[in-house]
């Protein structure tokens, strides 16, 4: 057993380091191509959930396409596909109208659940309009068979509509998965489906309070990292308002002529131990780029064996058009951020890259944790800009060691970089694997979907 421990590249008692990284790119390729829908959203909106899961030795993926003569908002429709033998295939394909792409998630039973949310009734050109939100069950084993409505049942008659921001993550051990999905700028509802297919519990989560705003009001958290296990859920997204600052405001307006503009500026985490049980704890707000109008972009969150909470996102420093005016004396920086939180608490914060003004350098996006089933935590991301005097594009694989220590990195040999992407995520119900999947756009692939398979060796 000693042997097959550092075989498999995990540090043991006696402190033998982890096994070189070797990833073996095994599959690069185009799955579907997209024209753009004019409604604000596109295969990737949805950044938070994923399109991507494993069931074993099968992967499927949704996709999404514009309906042909249909307006937006809602003029696009999803489909089902599933990588076999002879490559990717369209399994199953949905007729009504919607705005945007439709997240997985699977149960180790080999179900494979589809979230949708698709218009009621029709809707004038350039609207949107009310939405009824679906989930669908498709049987791995036979997934051209007519898939099974589940629902779900909400707590009384929310006003959903066309821009859900909604949110579906499983617990694909236990089989039980929770849906969250926005109402307005005051709260998201949730459901809960428990192991004997019930949806047994239903509850609104409100958003944090922005006292400190020129008029104080609720913090919409839009784009959501959201983790099931053993029924405890953890919720890590984006604060997501009209611009709160009312000078910013009117300059911005000046700039752009728009009257409005989105702040993406400030990290919140909250978590309950028991969704069916226990009303999820008081907002913990885990970064700001508040103060000088910066920008922030939760990217993934993992959650640790041992209940630590890991946290990944991509942060700027401020928004340079207002600096002059504003904030002379602050600097631009850019960063991909690790933390861990325990119990609400951030004990452990470290850029995994960072540039600024001082010390220029590769700029990071797009991360995403990933673990193996022996144990190991990676976060894999795509960086560019210049290095040495070179021009980098590529994605790299970075191990996040228990200690909080920085971890080897590797670059991924792919032939052309994701810029933006998908995984098969724990949080969707896909088990830890040695294969890195991503799903995404790649660089010199303009409006591609594409797929990768790398096996880390």
């Amino acid at each position: 057993m000693w042997f097959r421990a550092v075989l498999f590249g995990l540090v043991v008692a006696g402190g033998l380091p982890a096994r070189e990284l070797k990833p073996v790119v095994e599959v690069e390729e185009e799955v579907y191509a997209f024209t753009d829908a004019r409604n604000g959203a596109g295969p990737l909106w949805c950044a938070g959930s994923t399109c991507l899961v494993r069931v074993g030795e099968t992967v499927f993926a949704s996709g999404i396409e514009v309906i042909p003569g249909v307006e937006p908002l809602n003029n696009c429709r999803w489909f089902l596909l599933r990588r076999g033998a002879a490559g990717w295939e369209r399994v199953h394909e949905d007729g009504a109208r919607t705005r945007e792409p439709a997240p997985l998630a699977i149960f180790r039973d080999g179900s494979v659940l589809l979230s949708a949310n698709p218009a009621i009734g029709e809707t004038p050109p350039g609207r949107g309009g009310p939405a009824r939100p679906e989930v669908w069950r498709f049987a791995a084993a036979e997934p051209r068979a007519a898939p099974v409505a589940l629902g779900p049942v909400w707590a009384g008659t929310p006003a959903f509509t066309e821009h859900s921001y909604r949110s579906f993550a499983a617990d694909g051990a236990a089989g039980e998965c929770v849906l969250f999905q926005n109402i307005g700028y005051t709260h998201a509802e949730w459901t809960f489906r428990d192991r004997s297919g019930r949806w047994s519990a239903q509850g609104r989560l409100p958003w944090p309070w922005g006292a400190g705003y020129d008029k104080p009001q609720p913090i919409r958290i839009c784009y959501p990292a959201v983790a099931l296990r053993g029924r405890a859920v953890h919720f890590f997204g984006v604060s997501d308002i009209v611009e709160p600052y009312t000078a910013w405001r009117a300059y911005k307006r000046e700039l752009t002529g728009r009257e409005w503009d989105y702040d993406f500026r400030r990290l919140f985490y909250t978590w309950t131990r028991d969704i069916a049980g226990e009303p999820f704890r008081e907002w913990v707000e885990v970064a700001s780029r508040d103060r000088t109008c910066g920008w922030m972009s939760p990217c993934d969150l993992w959650l640790s064996p041992d209940g630590a909470v890991h946290l990944l996102w991509s942060e700027r420093a401020l928004d340079e058009r207002l600096r002059a005016r504003f904030f002379p004396e602050a600097k631009q920086s850019h960063a991909l951020v690790h933390a861990v939180v325990k119990e609400g608490r951030v004990v452990h914060r470290r850029a995994l890259v960072e540039s600024n003004e001082d010390r220029p350098g590769l700029i990071a996006a797009s991360g995403r944790f990933h673990a193996t089933p022996d144990g190991r935590l990676f976060a894999v991301y795509h960086v560019a800009g210049l290095a040495d005097g070179r021009r980098v594009a590529e994605n790299r694989l970075e191990e996040i060691p228990a200690d909080g220590t920085a971890g080897k990195v590797v670059r991924l040999p792919l032939a052309q970089p994701f810029r933006s992407f998908f995984t098969a995520t724990e949080r969707a119900g896909s088990a830890p694997s040695p294969w890195l999947e991503l799903l995404g756009m790649r660089g010199g692939a303009a409006n591609t979907i594409c797929y990768a398979r790398v096996r880390l060796d």
